[in-house]
């Protein structure tokens, strides 16, 4: 028995209410990011990318209590809707829709890929997973002859990587190296450089630690694509520690002080939420050498603690 008792494989969203999810979705984002006002937004985002927006918009409204003196409201265009089949609850659906916010308004601009979960049916749609790529990145998704795309369920052995070890996988890799089945690029191998470099430099060290996020809305999320594997979703929490030598300031942005507790005397200990967006191929097709390819991923910081 399902928790609602639903066994029949039915479309997650009508296109109208997946429209609609994305309107109001826009409108909130753009009402508290007029006013520097979380609250205005709370209600229309979850998981990751509900702790990032939330976090980041709490910080700004410190600084700015009068709201946002340079608020261009977000808009987005040229929606394409991703719904699929699947029993039972939560539900999501993918949307990916140009912004205003690139430079370039042309054909080629960056799509927002946005992730809808409802946890049930008296539920609102909430955007929970946000990633922004270029077109040219966003995997085609399968879909069947009505149209619907395929839930891959978080246990599943089809693929290369099961989609809910991707999380504990992930944070292992970023701080050890292991396991090594990511493929390279700036938000694996670039970013183990990037922090190597900055974990000891003159009068100050760097330490990084990264947790999985697995649970309720910060779970994985994900869709088979066309030819074999899938298109997943996941969380990571990562801190990073930084403590200064005898004599050294820690200069603290304002951004982070909004967030901060505690005083900075010798560290100050950031932590942040990273969102990620894969491809993982088939587990029988022998593609990319199984690795996992990320196509994206979206940080934010949540708090911050001084010590």
């Amino acid at each position: 028995m399902t928790v609602h008792g639903e066994r029949e494989v039915v479309p997650t969203a009508t296109a109208e209410e997946a429209a609609e999810a994305l309107k109001e979705f826009t409108d909130a984002y753009n009402a508290a990011d007029k006013a520097y006002e979380p609250a205005k937004a709370a209600q229309r985002v979850t998981g990751a990318l509900g702790a990032i927006n939330q976090a980041g918009i709490k910080s700004r409204s410190v600084n700015y209590p009068d709201g946002n003196p340079q608020h261009v409201p977000l808009e987005l265009t040229d929606a394409r809707f991703t719904i699929p089949k699947k029993a039972g609850w939560p539900r999501f659906f993918l949307a990916d829709a140009d912004s205003n916010r690139d430079k370039d308004r042309g054909p080629a601009d960056n799509r927002w890929v946005l992730v809808f979960l409802r946890n049930a049916p008296q539920d609102v749609w909430q955007a929970a997973y946000l990633t922004i790529l270029s077109p040219d990145r966003i995997p085609a998704l399968e879909t069947d002859q009505d149209g619907f795309a395929e839930v891959i369920a978080p246990d599943s052995p089809a693929l290369a990587r099961v989609p809910r070890d991707l999380s504990q996988e992930y944070a292992s890799y970023t701080q050890t190296g292991k396991p090594d089945h990511f493929e390279a690029g700036p938000h694996t191998s670039g970013w183990r450089t990037t922090r190597a470099k900055e974990a000891n430099q003159p009068g100050r060290t760097r330490q990084y630690i990264d947790q999985p996020l697995n649970s309720g809305d910060y779970g994985p999320l994900a869709l088979a694509t066309r030819g074999g594997g899938a298109l997943v979703f996941f969380t990571v929490r990562n801190f990073e520690r930084e403590t200064m030598a005898r004599g050294v300031r820690i200069e603290v942005h304002p951004d982070v002080k909004a967030l901060l507790s505690g005083d900075v005397k010798t560290s100050l200990t950031k932590e942040r939420i990273s969102s990620q967006a894969v491809w993982v191929p088939a587990a029988s097709s022998g593609l990319n050498g199984g690795k996992v390819k990320v196509l994206g991923r979206l940080t934010g910081l949540t708090s911050a603690k001084g010590s």
